[in-house]
């Protein structure tokens, strides 16, 4: 539960940094990706746990 609350604030962060990238104050160039991967990040930390691992 800890890492979803974790990646939520990673999402808001980058959100924040994208907003900024698109005011020219921050190089879109770190913004977009970080976005990106924060996103992949926080789905794949949810969608591990239910996995079955075997006996």
């Amino acid at each position: 539960m800890k890492k979803i609350w974790l990646g939520c604030l990673f999402i808001l962060v980058s959100f924040y940094l994208t907003l900024i990238s698109l005011m020219n104050l921050f190089p879109m160039w770190i913004a977009f990706p970080l976005l990106l991967l924060s996103i992949i990040a926080t789905i794949q930390g949810y969608t591990n746990r239910h996995r079955f691992r075997g006996f």
